[in-house]
């Protein structure tokens, strides 16, 4: 075990049954993925465990709840968090969840739904000018 490494329960989301107890040198969030062997799962929510001890609360764990999923091949950077899908796309959710509202399970490529997003920002400082 690490010094900074938590204790990690492993929890699928829909059956809430403990999949995995594990040390993680890293602090997953919502939307991350996690390879446990040779299974890829989704993380969708993490909370913490405390304890009582000597009068103070203190972080005893970690558990994550996740889902059973693939790794995505199209995925975009935007304000240095990666999303699912083609973010350039206006219907695009910019999220690690979800990827679109008209075509959620992708892919982006080819997509006959596809709308460039219209920077409107820089349209008005071209009307304004």
């Amino acid at each position: 075990m690490e010094p900074d490494s938590l204790p990690t329960e492993v929890i699928l989301s829909k059956s809430a049954r403990s999949i995995a107890k594990v040390y993680l040198d890293w602090t997953p969030q919502p939307g991350h993925y996690l390879e446990l062997d040779g299974q890829t799962y989704t993380v969708l929510e993490r909370r913490h465990r405390y304890h009582l001890k000597s009068g103070r609360y203190r972080l005893h764990k970690i558990a994550l709840y996740v889902q059973t999923a693939n790794r995505p091949e199209e995925r975009s950077l935007i304000q240095g968090r990666w999303v699912l899908g083609d973010a350039s796309c206006r219907y695009n959710a910019r999220s690690e969840l979800v990827r679109c509202a008209v075509n959620p399970e992708g892919p982006c490529y080819d997509c006959k739904h596809y709308t460039p997003l219209e920077d409107s920002f820089s349209d008005r400082n071209r009307s304004n000018a």
